[in-house]
């Protein structure tokens, strides 16, 4: 990774056709073993909540939780580019988006925020934007909602789904999202959404064509007993983690992750 990413540096590896890889950090351990090999941007992400804190899902987590996370993981890489979770209900209206804004970038020491959705949050993306704030969106799969979706289910399968998505995308980049994330939505669909915008799109579960890919790190180095089909066990085969990190990057990188099996059809 460069000395110190920038969002033009991963607007330009889009423009030029080199993978994205990403993956969640939550300490300065990590966050710094991370970036010497190679990945390109971290993820402060709210999923610390299941992962570090045991919860049964992200809405437990707080603005002050984030903060601390993201400025440790700050500590552990100082040039890199850091995007962090605006926590379940941080940014239910415009007015209170900004002060959370202002405390994950401000006293967190982050780069930029995610959230999750349309609809109304297409209106605080814009409003950050217009304020300053580095914003990526997040469509699909969004956790902090997954109730009311119905659980851990793909989406956009169905042309009516697929047709509000893409929507959705270019309306969040017209409000000034400079990036996405697109989570468990078919390949045909997360490869229109990329070809179609001109910011970075990074999916998950999502299949190959997306600009970048991002997993959980818990999940990426077989941690957890029970992953979804998306998530690889890069620990096999490689003796340290480092050697398991980079071995994700190179597969991000030269898209042989994710193959086939790794990915939703429409």
């Amino acid at each position: 990774m460069n000395e110190c990413t920038t969002l033009h540096h991963l607007q330009s590896m889009k423009s030029e056709g080199r993978k994205i890889a990403c993956l969640t950090a939550y300490d300065a351990t990590t966050a710094r073993m991370f970036s010497e090999a190679g990945v390109d941007l971290l993820l402060v992400g709210d999923s610390l909540g299941m992962t570090v804190q045991g919860l049964p899902s992200t809405t437990g987590v707080t603005v002050e939780q984030m903060i601390y996370h993201a400025r440790s993981v700050r500590a552990g890489s100082p040039g890199a580019w850091v995007m962090v979770d605006m926590p379940y209900l941080s940014y239910a209206d415009l007015s209170t988006a900004v002060d959370t804004a202002r405390s994950l970038i401000g006293e967190g020491q982050g780069n930029m925020v995610k959230l999750e959705g349309a609809g109304p949050v297409v209106e605080v993306v814009e409003g950050l934007s217009l304020r300053g704030v580095p914003v990526c969106a997040h469509l699909g799969l969004t956790p902090q909602s997954v109730d009311k979706l119905g659980g851990y289910r793909v989406q956009g399968r169905d042309q009516d789904a697929a047709t509000r998505l893409l929507v959705d995308a270019r309306t969040l980049e017209a409000a000034g999202a400079d990036m996405l994330v697109l989570e468990c939505v078919p390949r045909q669909l997360a490869a229109k959404v990329s070809r179609l915008l001109e910011i970075p799109v990074i999916g998950i579960g999502a299949g190959p064509d997306c600009d970048g890919q991002v997993l959980v790190w818990q999940d990426m180095l077989g941690f957890n007993a029970q992953v979804p089909r998306f998530v690889r066990n890069f620990a096999d085969g490689n003796r340290t983690v480092k050697q398991a990190v980079e071995a994700y990057v190179q597969a991000v990188r030269d898209g042989s992750f994710p193959a086939q099996s790794e990915w939703y059809e429409g």
